[in-house]
């Protein structure tokens, strides 16, 4: 495959986006609730693509593709207990979407804010998200890099990939907000199924078939298809990469802020199942190209690459070479314009608005706009690193991200849930997971994804139950009133 041909479909890709984005364009944004959350109006199909194409990005094609690579079939483990876990959203889903509604919620760590009665709470959390989410940002730009440079042989170079998909990202944000990035997702999550799963069925074929494939694999490293895998995965390592994914769709605000969009209770419930069908495929698909990969390349030094030498390599046509690989490229870039849009609306919103900055909304609007850029660039240093594996990369995040977890549970389940319970879990959960990860991330024989979970659990619990609940907390109404009407997906 030539430079030539990826260029030319880069550049059709970036033309047809940025129609699309001047068609989404539906008057002037001027509030939060409308440039970063759509109006509460989204339809259940246009929000099932944007969430699909925002979470299955670059972590999936080619970082699970190399996570299949590296570790063989507990790989497929690891994603199927995150699929158990989006069975959380049809508990808090219904509830996220109530209280949004009715307190008019904008970001996550709003909602506990004003759950709690201390703003404390909501600035707490929003700075997590912002030292979470800044990495794993920078993953999505990672695995763009990785793929220009891998497709090209390093014509396009790993820092030209990242600039490229940083300033999409910026571009798409600054648009139209939210609209302009779910119509975006929407196109890229439908390329990206049909181009994806025609690649695997034309790989598989040009193996000789699934039985060919296997006994390949099997005659080389039978390991790779016998649990645990290759010596990739323990039991330990297993739980700390496997823990803060099951939670994954309550922890990252990027995913939770969304259950406010969706119109109406069946707009949210259709968004669901049509993601859950989208997921099952799209996690059968990275894993056929994982072991794929090691069945026909089974040298490469860096797994992240086994993603970018299928598609470059003679198993697959060029014109659908590049399509996957634009549909990758647009996966990756619809998450990070995603996190740009929620991390910018919680500074505004938490941040900005909780530490002596201006209430009113438009002039949160500005901020958000202003930073918007800023943690973009940070995104792109982190990247430009080139730290660790995507996958180990991105649960790092997440374990840091998961310590916000008991105080979302708390906040709908336990009124006797305090906020310094809540404060303090968030803060020593976080200070505890950046510790580990500073000092080699083991203590008693286990990581910051085994641990970081249950000492935010320990601290919520035992703070909360020495602290009497804030005069401004909305404990009874918040629980009582949503939990009657609701109803689960």
């Amino acid at each position: 495959m030539t430079t030539s041909y990826i260029v030319t479909g880069i550049f059709i890709y970036i033309v047809i986006s940025l129609i699309t984005v001047w068609f989404s364009r539906q008057g002037k944004a001027t509030s939060m609730s409308s440039y970063f959350l759509g109006d509460r109006s989204m339809g259940g199909i246009i929000s099932a693509l944007s969430y699909s194409a925002t979470t299955y990005s670059a972590f999936m094609m080619i970082g699970l593709a190399g996570l299949t690579y590296r570790g063989g079939v507990g790989a497929l483990g690891f994603e199927i207990v995150y699929f158990a876990g989006v069975s959380l959203v049809a508990i808090f889903g219904p509830r996220f979407w109530r209280v949004g509604k009715k307190y008019g919620y904008v970001t996550p760590s709003e909602l506990l804010g004003h759950r709690y009665g201390e703003r404390s709470v909501a600035i707490a959390a929003g700075t997590t998200s912002l030292v979470f989410l800044i990495p794993y940002s920078a993953v999505q730009l990672s695995g763009i890099g990785y793929l220009l440079s891998g497709m090209t042989d390093g014509k396009i170079t790993f820092m030209t990939g990242i600039i490229i998909a940083t300033m999409l990202a910026i571009t798409f944000s600054y648009s139209a907000g939210i609209r302009s990035v779910t119509w975006t997702d929407s196109i890229q999550a439908f390329v990206m199924i049909i181009a994806s799963v025609l690649v695997a069925v034309l790989i598989v074929q040009g193996l000789g078939g699934f039985t060919a494939m296997f006994r390949t694999i099997t005659e080389r490293a039978p390991e790779m298809l016998q649990v645990p895998g290759p010596g990739l995965f323990s039991f330990k390592a297993f739980l700390g990469l496997t823990i803060p994914w099951f939670f994954f769709s309550i922890s990252n605000p990027q995913v939770s802020q969304r259950l406010f969009m969706p119109a109406n209770l069946v707009a949210l419930r259709r968004m669901v199942l049509i993601f859950l069908c989208f997921g099952l495929i799209y996690t059968i698909v990275s894993v056929i190209w994982g072991f794929a990969a090691f069945a026909a390349f089974p040298m490469l030094e860096q797994p992240d690459v086994a993603t970018a030498t299928i598609l470059a390599s003679d198993y697959v046509p060029p014109a659908l070479g590049v399509t996957v690989m634009v549909g990758i490229l647009a996966a990756a870039v619809s998450t990070i314009d995603s996190i740009l849009l929620t991390l910018s609306s919680i500074f505004a919103r938490d941040m900005y608005g909780n530490m002596g900055g201006s209430q009113n909304d438009h002039h949160q609007l500005i901020i958000g706009k202003f930073v918007i850029p800023v943690i973009s660039i940070l995104a792109l240093t982190f990247a430009a690193a080139e730290f660790s594996m995507i996958v180990v990369l991105s649960v790092a995040a997440s374990a840091g991200l998961v310590v916000v977890v008991p105080a979302i549970v708390g906040a709908f389940f336990w009124t006797g849930g305090t906020a310094m319970g809540a404060l303090t879990s968030i803060v020593g959960g976080a200070v505890f997971v950046v510790c580990m990860y500073l000092t080699g991330n083991n203590l008693f024989g286990l990581n910051a994804g085994v641990l970081g979970l249950p000492v935010s659990v320990l601290l919520f619990v035992v703070v909360s139950l020495v602290t009497k609940p804030s005069a401004a907390s909305v404990t009874a109404g918040f629980i009582d009133e949503i939990l009657d009407p609701v109803k689960t997906l």
